[in-house]
């Protein structure tokens, strides 16, 4: 009986300073401007998403209505904003054997996108988000490589969907005068070589 009540004061313990950790953690964010999830509060409050892949706009309404008071509506439903998306997705020949047989891939997924006003403003000129990954190849994996593919464009997808959120968010007025506009976004150089998995 004392061994056990003894366990329930050391985890009783541990709970209370993990708790504590945890505020303190939190109240040290928050002080330098940090802001946390659910805290993000956009200068619309209603957007519409037109075009972009299901998945990318189902995260993206996920994002938005969990981390702010923003809501998501139609274009039909008078919103505050429209964001405009158009994805495209590439594959190239990264490198080849001596045999001249594909020895690695690059994946190439992009999305451009502008976000406008309801009265026609241009609250976010067309920009564009780049991103790549290679993959090696086999043709006795065939398989494997097409579902390790669909991974890296999703992992792309969703990296692009948390630069966008942090795109939305650069936008303080739906009225910006010249100083608060905010600028066009597109990739100036060419994209690195991607890394090749270890």
């Amino acid at each position: 009986m004392r061994k056990s009540r003894g366990v329930d004061v050391i985890r009783t313990a541990a709970m209370s300073r993990r708790s504590f950790l945890t505020l303190g953690g939190a109240a040290a964010l928050s002080a330098c401007g940090f802001q946390l999830r659910g805290q993000q509060d956009y200068a619309f409050k209603r957007l519409a998403i037109t075009g972009g892949a299901p998945q990318m706009v189902a995260r993206l309404e996920r994002m938005v209505e969990d981390g702010s008071d923003t809501v998501i509506v139609t274009p039909g439903e008078k919103p505050d904003a429209t964001l405009n998306l158009f994805e495209g997705q590439g594959l190239h020949t990264l490198s080849l054997n001596s045999q001249g047989v594909v020895q690695e891939y690059e994946l190439v997924y992009s999305v451009n996108y502008s976000l406008m006003g309801v009265d026609g403003t241009l609250l976010i000129p067309p920009s564009s988000i780049v991103l790549n990954r290679s993959m090696t190849y086999s043709d006795q994996y065939t398989l494997a490589k097409s579902a390790e593919s669909a991974l890296l464009y999703n992992d792309m997808r969703n990296d692009a969907v948390d630069q966008l959120m942090r795109r939305l968010a650069t936008v303080r007025s739906l009225h910006p005068t010249p100083g608060e506009q905010t600028p066009g976004i597109a990739p100036r150089a060419p994209l690195p070589l991607p890394v090749p998995p270890l």
